[in-house]
């Protein structure tokens, strides 16, 4: 079995395209706000791992787990959605963005859990 592919999984290659023509070829698009949201988890977990294996914290080639989809998920919420808000001026809490990394998140892992 061909071990977990970090920035190379084509889910995550997916993710990132989409949002560079969501965000350059449609700049005022409707698709703005939750759209990139819901594209977060399934770009970043692939990197973030990535990161985590070249530290020697993560010690195999799996496909993420849940936990380790979760953790991101929780980490990314609270810093997005509460720490940021207080600090940036120009940052919004929105519980939607919650609701939409939680979709990005769960449809990723589920594809990367699909066989």
């Amino acid at each position: 079995m061909r071990g977990f592919r970090y920035a190379a999984d084509p889910l995550c290659i997916t993710a990132v395209a989409l949002y560079v023509i969501e965000r350059w070829a449609f700049p005022h698009s409707a698709l703005r706000s939750w759209f990139s949201d819901v594209l977060f988890l399934p770009a970043a977990v692939p990197v973030y791992l990535w990161f985590e294996k070249k530290l020697g914290l993560r010690t195999h080639d799996r496909i993420p787990s849940l936990a380790e989809v979760g953790a991101l998920f929780l980490v990314w919420s609270f810093a997005a959605e509460v720490v940021a808000p207080r600090l940036f001026e120009h940052c919004t809490s929105d519980p939607l963005d919650v609701l939409a990394y939680a979709a990005g998140g769960l449809f990723a892992w589920i594809w990367w859990t699909r066989f």
